[in-house]
């Protein structure tokens, strides 16, 4: 990258997207759940990293499972000919039509959904491929147990392809496999007997529970080289690689005398001279507000780098570190929010947040690199 997070625009901040780093974390997807399809989870923009970088880098996945129809259009329209999965099935009777037309497996949710595929049946269409979601006890979206088989057989006789899926609760939780041992449990007593694969597991059952994965995995999170738990260490083992590194650069740099503030109401107070680097970087980036005192940002130091900690309150376009233990940082220097150097689950803690949020708000005024 040189000495300029990106010298094409004005403003040094730039979201590069490593393509290597998803088809890593992919491929370490299929060696957890070797037995198991593998549904890629792109909702949200992919995590926040560009429809375009997941199809170019995920192209060997069995599936995309994505949020909405205008979605699955811009997959078609840029090639993919593989499986598409609408996560919340449709939202309006009217979609069914552009739904068959674009091939999408649908996820089935509720009663509403049922109806609008039996009078599509009866019009003489041929069948989808549904997801028939049960609540075993998310209770968000799903049919409860005393639904689900009524369902399974009104959508049977409608001669539609039925799959069986379940979400799991507390799969995030590593200590609590009683509980997606019981939601499993629920789910096998209620299909037993009831033809079609399962799709089960999201990227903390793959992770954690592997007597839990089904035909069908749905990875989300950790395609992203974050943790479903948002504490970074849980997913050490694993050995994913971030996908995406967010940077920008020391724009200036601040003398301050013991005694000194920092940023708006003054929250930091310095307690001897020290040099304050200005970033280029804000909550209008996409940058949390709320980040603590302490929070990490790798700061290059000549040849090196090192962690330097915010100091002082996030603003709309700037942040403020400590260079105490970076001495030849300069205006010009190379920093990381977060990516390979700085986890940005460990940005998620320290902002009370998780690292879901953080990759998904990086704001459009960040430019995006695919590399």
């Amino acid at each position: 990258m040189g000495a300029s997070a990106n010298s094409l625009i004005n403003r040094p901040i730039l979201a590069s997207i490593h393509t290597q780093a998803f088809q890593h974390n992919l491929n370490r997807v299929r060696e957890l759940a070797p037995e198991s399809k593998i549904w890629a989870v792109i909702k949200a923009r992919a995590y926040g990293h560009c429809f375009e970088a997941a199809l170019n880098s995920l192209a060997s996945t069995d599936g995309f499972a994505l949020l909405d129809t205008q979605d699955a259009v811009w997959l078609r329209e840029h090639g993919w000919q593989g499986r598409i999965l609408l996560l919340e099935g449709l939202f309006h009777e009217n979609e069914l039509d552009l739904a068959k037309e674009l091939h999408c497996d649908l996820v089935v949710h509720c009663e509403a959904q049922i109806d609008w595929l039996e009078r599509y049946a009866d019009k003489g269409h041929k069948p989808i491929n549904v997801f028939l979601k049960m609540n075993t006890g998310m209770n968000r979206l799903g049919l409860k147990p005393t639904a689900y088989r009524i369902a399974y057989h009104r959508l049977h006789s409608a001669r539609y392809r039925i799959h069986h899926m379940t979400h799991f609760a507390n799969a995030d939780h590593i200590d609590q496999q009683p509980t997606v041992s019981g939601q499993l449990e629920v789910f096998n007593q209620t299909i037993e007997g009831l033809e079609g694969p399962t799709s089960l597991a999201n990227s903390a059952a793959i992770l954690w529970h592997r007597n839990a994965l089904g035909d069908w995995v749905r990875p989300g999170i950790m395609l992203y080289g974050a943790s479903p738990t948002g504490l970074y260490a849980d997913i050490e083992h694993a050995h994913l690689n971030a996908v995406m590194q967010l940077h920008s650069e020391i724009i200036d740099i601040q003398e301050l005398q013991a005694g000194d503030r920092i940023g708006y109401g003054g929250r930091y107070q310095a307690t001897e001279v020290m040099r304050i680097g200005i970033i280029a970087c804000g909550y209008a980036d996409g940058y949390p507000r709320h980040a603590k005192d302490g929070t990490p940002v790798w700061v290059s130091n000549g040849n090196d780098g090192v962690v330097c900690p915010i100091v002082g309150r996030v603003s709309m376009d700037v942040l403020t570190v400590d260079l105490r233990h970076a001495p030849e940082a300069k205006i010009g220097s190379v920093v990381e929010l977060w990516g390979d150097r700085v986890p940005v689950d460990q940005v998620a803690q320290m902002s009370d947040t998780i690292g879901y949020e953080l990759l998904c708000a990086v704001a459009p005024r960040v430019p995006v690199k695919i590399i």
